[in-house]
């Protein structure tokens, strides 16, 4: 009996044992695919197929960045038989210490790396392909595998259009589900924005291979292999020739250069100086760690980043907005003794010219004193219970002409600026202690306000429009590609527009002269043109005086607005106004008149850096 009940319970446990190998067996081959999918990685490979960025076009149709084919050399290393590291090095164009190295490592770690296909060498040209190609043969386990690289037809615009690089680490951290190592994407500027529409999706063949890792056929004759679909063309409102023409006069120099098409706030221009060259941008991984410590900072982008005092030009924004609270009219007119006396012993200095002066003839000469009783007037405005809510009215009127904070445009990282609030001031003098006199340089674009050169630039299409803008931005409508409805909707200011041709006639007279005497940008007229524009000189903690100059033109119907903001280069009217203006000449004409050829040339070669 006994031996039947030890007999009983052994056949029981074998029964119970089989029990669970018969589950264990159906759940590993019917339910866990895992198993199975194991065994298909090691019998297929899939051999990607990288799909054509898009096309970046200018306005024009012109190709601002396209494409060129390349090749990378790909190793199996399971498969690599016996060849001729010599061989191979001269027809790669390597070094044989390379090859040793490589190979050393794929058999340090031939376990972990099983039947993975590795990159070997990477971009090599067409020339250098076809000499592998042809001696294919003689290296077992080397493949040639077709991909673009990024070309540049135009040198313009380098910080904008930015850069392609391999993803590392940290990006395929970020994009686990979207890229494999050894990917290329849109690392800054205008290629990281529209990354998702300009890389297209990668296609592949699966591929079969036998237990010793031969390919043998196609994975059901190709029948589920997927073909790379293209990236979507881009088409920016960029004017290449006026781009290139932009960095010409930029170059040697450290600041901005933007133009806007007022109508639709289509940016025309965007010169960050000193900037990339498009020559850089394909190589970008031999130049990175140069344009870093690059004192002059290549890589970052001025235009959009940089928070400068926008200087005397904002005194177009400090007379509108008196003009729109009713405490100043055209006609006022006010002295200035070569400045303003705005406490005992303390006087903001002015330049000299007659006095005094109206409205129109302060902002062709630029009065500092005349806007310096403007903002006290507004400041003082018995409307307000006090000085700190007639400011913060004061910040209303300045964050609708889109100072402030980002103005939403399309161009990537893109900051604010800063315009002060009055708690900030009841911070640093206490609620109910200050007054006009202790913030007395916002008359004149000093002081806390800050501001990018796109906002500056913002501001002249803004007055060329009569009171309101379009978000500036730098890509257009076209096939596959739709820009935001946010770039097609009118923002206006707080200041009524039929104030605008009240401080326009002296934006003329600064450039064109008029009674009297000649305005601060004379440098800037041409004939025929109707340049409108206003200096500015803004005060710079860390050397020489910024130059600033704003304009439009025609008068009538303008058709473009700049900026022209060049760092430690002195008043508006030596350099950011003429820079300027020879832009506008270029593009409403497509020359440079014959008489201003000599100032062209002064501008091409002046140089405040190295």
């Amino acid at each position: 009996m006994e031996i039947n009940r030890r007999s009983g319970k052994l056949l029981l446990g074998l029964w119970v044992v089989a029990a669970i190998l018969v589950v264990k067996l159906f759940y590993i081959q019917i339910i866990d695919s895992r198993y199975k999918q194991d065994a298909s990685n090691n019998s297929m490979i899939y051999d990607v197929i990288y799909p054509p960025r898009g096309i970046i076009y200018d306005r024009n149709g012109e190709i601002l960045v396209g494409n060129k084919v390349c090749y990378d050399i790909l190793v199996t290393p399971r498969e690599v038989g016996p060849f001729d590291t010599l061989s191979l090095a001269a027809v790669l164009g390597v070094e044989p210490d390379f090859i040793r190295e490589r190979m050393a490592y794929y058999r340090t770690y031939r376990r972990k790396i099983g039947f993975q296909t590795l990159p070997f060498v990477k971009q090599l040209p067409a020339e250098t392909y076809n000499k592998f190609a042809e001696l294919r043969y003689a290296f077992p386990g080397f493949r040639g595998q077709v991909r673009t690289i990024r070309e540049y037809p135009f040198n313009a615009g380098g910080n904008l259009l930015g850069y392609v690089s391999e993803v590392d680490a940290a990006f395929l951290k970020k994009h686990p589900d979207e890229y494999r190592s050894g990917d290329y994407a849109g690392r800054t500027g205008l290629e990281a924005a529209r990354e998702e529409e300009l890389r297209g999706s990668k296609g592949y063949h699966i591929l079969l291979r036998d237990n010793r890792g031969r390919i043998q056929s196609r994975y059901k004759g190709g029948e589920e292999d997927r073909a790379a679909v293209p990236g979507h063309d881009i088409v920016t409102t960029i004017d290449a020739p006026l781009q290139q023409y932009g960095q010409r006069l930029m170059e040697g120099k450290r600041g901005s250069l933007i133009a806007i098409e007022p109508a639709t706030g289509e940016i025309l221009t965007m010169v960050s100086s000193p900037g990339i060259d498009v020559d850089v941008l394909t190589e970008i991984g031999k130049h990175y760690e140069a344009l870093v410590q690059d004192k002059n900072r290549p890589m970052f982008n001025r235009t959009v980043q940089a928070s400068y005092p926008p200087g005397s030009v904002f005194k177009l924004i400090n007379g509108l907005i008196g003009l729109q609270e009713g405490v100043l009219k055209p006609e006022y007119q006010y002295p200035c003794s070569k400045g303003y006396a705005y406490a005992k012993n303390h006087k903001l200095g002015c330049h000299n010219h007659r006095s005094p002066l109206n409205l129109e003839e302060a902002v062709m000469m630029s009065c500092n004193a005349y806007f310096c009783y403007v903002l006290k007037n507004l400041l003082e405005n018995p409307a307000y219970k006090n000085t700190g809510e007639a400011f913060d009215r004061w910040r209303d009127y300045v964050l609708s002409f889109g100072f402030g904070h980002p103005l939403g445009t399309d161009v990537p990282s893109e900051l604010g600026g800063n315009v002060p609030t009055s708690k900030f001031y009841d911070r640093h003098y206490g609620k109910g202690r200050w007054k006009f006199s202790n913030i007395v340089s916002l008359s004149i674009g000093q002081g806390e306000i800050g501001a990018t050169p796109l906002q500056i630039a913002n501001l002249a299409a803004i007055v060329a429009n009569r009171g309101f803008f379009y978000t500036p931005h730098i890509v257009k409508d076209s096939d596959g590609v739709r820009i935001d409805d946010k770039f097609r909707e009118r923002h206006y200011t707080l200041v009524d527009t039929t104030h605008f041709h009240k401080v326009i006639g002296g934006m003329w007279r600064a450039v064109n002269g008029g009674p009297g005497s000649g305005g601060t940008a004379t440098a800037a007229a041409v004939p025929g043109l109707d340049i409108c524009g206003k200096t500015g000189t803004a005060q710079n903690p860390h050397g020489a005086d910024n130059s600033v100059f704003i304009c439009f033109a025609p008068r009538e119907h303008p058709r473009i607005a700049v900026v022209g903001y060049v760092e430690n280069a002195g008043w508006g009217g030596s350099y950011a106004a003429p820079i300027a203006s020879l832009l506008v000449e270029r593009y409403l004409t497509g020359t440079i008149r014959e008489e201003r050829k000599p100032l062209e040339q002064r501008m091409m070669q002046t140089r405040f850096i190295p």
